[in-house]
């Protein structure tokens, strides 16, 4: 299932021509790449990076980049904005491999994780060996993506007026996925709390997943200080309920549909802010029982289930869903008021009721 759900008929085809334009850039480019790596003997590996990319995944930072370019009054489809816009699904890559390695997960897009493809590459009698071969060659080829990211960004076409606007809101975004990534990290390894759930929340999803894509998009086409501000307060509110949602998701979601498996976050002990909210309103015995089965990384299934029918004793699960709503309210008001593009305010408003109340 893909972002396109619950968003209506126009915006539906305006979303499938932009994601056809930036896949069609993303292909092109791996195109030349294979043509580069011919005799290098990187060609397989080059092909499976192409493929982990291109196969799945909701192009959303590339669609509200282009959202952002239109609402500043950008041409559809300029082939620059493509370009930028592909860019940072490329970056994104890099982010998912080296996200993916650090969690141990073996499913990603309902696909192999990278690291777990790669592991056939190995030559190697010794099947640890060949583990640690995927481990290695995925971290490699996700770096390769986000030097591959700057490139595309270099060779877009933009005019130099055009890189200085952008760059600083890029180079932002990187540095905010970061600390995200690294709180997210630390809090597998203490107790969650709400507040620094919120955090990670913002940092991954408010700030990189919606406000910087959306921004870069809108600086590109020249938007000022206030539009860039009316992106960052639409962004905000939108991208924590996107998290907000794959947290709910992450746990009680169907694998077939999110392509993710529903026992990992509860393995990792990941301070979810739904795992926050249970933990404080969790009776003595569900907490006892809670801190038996979040972050036993050898939990089955019969475990992952009585996880789940506490959080949904404790009331966890209806208040991340008044949280949710709460904040697509708050991010639709914003877009009302916004001055942006008519047509790129639509989208926006369908893409905001998708992120939010999907079901993958």
């Amino acid at each position: 299932m893909t972002i396109e759900v619950g968003i209506g008929r126009g915006s539906h085809a305006l979303y499938s021509e932009m994601r056809r334009c930036v896949d069609e850039a993303l292909t092109v480019f791996f195109a030349d790449k294979a043509r580069l790596a011919a005799g290098s003997g990187m060609v397989d590996v080059v092909d499976a990076l192409r493929d982990y990319v291109l196969v799945g995944g909701k192009r959303l930072r590339p669609l509200l980049c282009l959202c952002g370019w239109q609402a500043a009054g950008g041409r559809p489809q300029h082939p620059a904005a493509v370009a930028v816009a592909a860019s940072l699904e490329l970056f994104h890559a890099f982010a998912l491999i080296h996200d993916d390695i650090v969690d141990n997960a073996a499913v990603r897009r309902g696909h192999p994780c990278l690291h777990v493809t790669l592991v056939g590459h190995g030559r190697s009698d010794d099947p640890a060996r060949n583990v640690r071969f995927g481990v290695d060659s995925a971290m490699l080829l996700g770096d390769l993506a986000m030097v591959w990211s700057d490139e595309m960004l270099h060779s877009s076409g933009v005019t130099p007026v055009q890189m200085r606007a952008v760059r600083p809101i890029l180079d932002q975004m990187r540095t905010e996925l970061m600390f995200g990534q690294y709180h997210d990290l630390l809090s597998s390894h203490r107790p969650p709390d709400v507040t620094t759930a919120l955090r990670v929340a913002s940092y991954k999803s408010g700030r990189y997943t919606v406000q910087r894509p959306l921004q870069i998009g809108a600086a590109l086409a020249g938007a000022d200080e206030s539009l860039l501000a009316a992106c960052t307060a639409f962004a905000l509110p939108i991208g924590e309920a996107f998290q907000l949602r794959d947290d709910l998701l992450g746990i009680f979601g169907d694998a077939k549909s999110t392509g993710k498996s529903t026992l990992d976050d509860i393995r990792e002990g990941k301070g979810t802010v739904l795992l926050a909210i249970a933990l404080e309103e969790a009776d003595h015995g569900q907490r006892s029982d809670l801190a038996d089965l979040v972050g036993n990384p050898n939990l089955d299934e019969a475990g992952a289930e009585t996880a789940r029918r506490i959080l949904l004793a404790t009331g966890a699960p209806a208040k991340v869903e008044r949280m949710i709503e709460e904040r697509l309210r708050q991010g639709l008001a914003v877009l009302e008021g916004a001055d942006f593009h008519p047509e790129a305010k639509a989208a926006l408003r369908d893409l905001a009721r998708a992120a939010a109340v999907r079901s993958a």
